[in-house]
């Protein structure tokens, strides 16, 4: 019997810029994200986080979500896969770049998380906002924790 393979993300962190989206000629929409997440670690005796930066697609229908709810500072939880890909420069170099393919974004904190206070962002300006999706069972009522 073979070993099987995992190929497996968890990753939080803070987008470093705002989604960027945009749709394929199949009408396939993709969305780009950057996340930074920090890592904790002792130099000279003192605790540092040293940032790491990762690059995240997410497809479809929760890429145009991600694209209109999330915005530069807002905290997220991804849950992918990791992608590795190979393509030939403009110069004629072999270039490479591993990224995380989204299978799962949660959103993390309010719409007013951002460190810069943005609220979530229609693509309709100057038409109503819709409200940004919540989970079931997130109220408020503490009155129903099972514990």
């Amino acid at each position: 019997m073979s070993a099987s393979n995992i190929n497996r993300v968890v990753l939080t962190g803070n987008l470093t810029r705002d989604p960027e989206l945009r749709s394929l000629q199949s009408g396939t929409s993709v969305c780009s994200l950057r996340i930074a997440s920090n890592a904790r670690r002792k130099e000279n005796g003192e605790w540092v986080d040293k940032p790491n930066y990762f690059s995240v697609t997410v497809w479809g229908a929760q890429g145009e979500n991600c694209a209109r709810f999330l915005s530069k500072g807002r905290p997220v939880c991804i849950d992918g896969r990791l992608d590795w890909r190979e393509w030939q420069g403009q110069d004629g170099s072999k270039r490479e770049s591993v990224e995380i393919v989204a299978e799962s974004v949660q959103f993390l904190g309010g719409a007013d998380a951002s460190s810069n206070g943005n609220h979530p962002k229609s693509d309709h300006a100057g038409e109503e906002r819709e409200e940004e999706p919540v989970a079931a069972g997130s109220g408020d009522d503490t009155d129903d924790i099972p514990f």
